[in-house]
């Protein structure tokens, strides 16, 4: 299995081979060995993909001392580093978006294009739903209310209406929750995202940045998307049919997704 050295960590790593790299870096409590994951979407089919289990999660190292989100981006500069890859485009997904602000802004020399997906820059510009809120729920009760959460369609009423869809949404997400998962890890990666914001310092990006979200997410509502494109300078912003999983909810937006991307390189 891949692992590297980065940033004092073993992280665990994937590549997918194809003809242009890119780094995905993933959300809230992402575990590669969750199934179907990024290596499944359609950037797998057009790009060099790499992604890691995030110090905390997965397989990766799970340090014991609290974790910040600079801590996070040097770990994606040390990530490249030792993989010997100088500037790729970077991809950041929710929390995984969190990380690629800061990573922007710590080493803008690393990325070419940068796409910011169903995220938030905390401060002026709005915080992401405090998912540290439901850490302490039972695990039925807090896959429940994260859904509810993570697409706003997915009312009391909708459910009442709907109870085998529901059903559905909610056995595939709670299929999810690995009863492996190391929970001090997961604890400190929301702990470090309530520190999150960058909203003060988006004017300093200076690169290609592409904005997308889900008109229906709770998580990172359509607001917060706003609050970044108002402060990164000539970033495009577009919205799709979807909530907090709108990638895989609306067929439309990797296409775009990676047209944009092939365009910048």
């Amino acid at each position: 299995m891949p692992f590297v050295e980065a940033n004092g960590l073993t992280l665990y790593y994937e590549r997918q081979s194809g003809p242009n790299p890119l780094l995905f870096i993933s959300g809230t409590g992402g575990d590669l060995r969750n199934k179907p994951n990024q290596f499944d979407s359609p950037l797998a089919r057009d790009f060099d993909l790499l992604s890691y289990d995030q110090r905390g999660l997965g397989q990766s190292d799970k340090p014991a001392d609290a974790y910040t989100m600079a801590d996070y981006a040097d770990d994606a500069a040390a990530l490249l580093d030792a993989l010997a890859l100088e500037k790729v485009p970077v991809m950041g997904v929710s929390f995984g978006g969190m990380v690629a602000q800061e990573l922007a802004l710590r080493h803008p020399e690393r990325i070419s294009a940068l796409v910011l997906a169903c995220t938030s820059s905390g401060g002026g510009g709005g915080a992401s739903y405090p998912l540290h809120d439901l850490q302490d729920l039972p695990v039925d009760a807090r896959v429940a209310a994260h859904l509810k959460v993570a697409d706003l369609r997915n009312t009391n009423e909708w459910i009442d209406a709907h109870p085998d869809a529901w059903q559905k949404r909610y056995d595939l997400a709670l299929a999810a929750q690995r009863p492996d998962r190391d929970e001090a890890g997961a604890k400190r990666q929301l702990d470090a995202r309530r520190g999150h914001d960058t909203f003060d310092r988006l004017g300093e990006i200076d690169m290609p940045v592409l904005l997308v979200g889900g008109e229906f997410d709770g998580i990172a509502p359509m607001e917060n998307m706003q609050a970044l494109h108002t402060e990164i300078r000539g970033s495009e912003l577009r919205f799709f049919a979807g909530g907090h999983l709108f990638l895989i909810q609306d067929n439309a937006a990797y296409p775009y997704i990676i047209q944009w991307l092939k365009e910048k390189l």
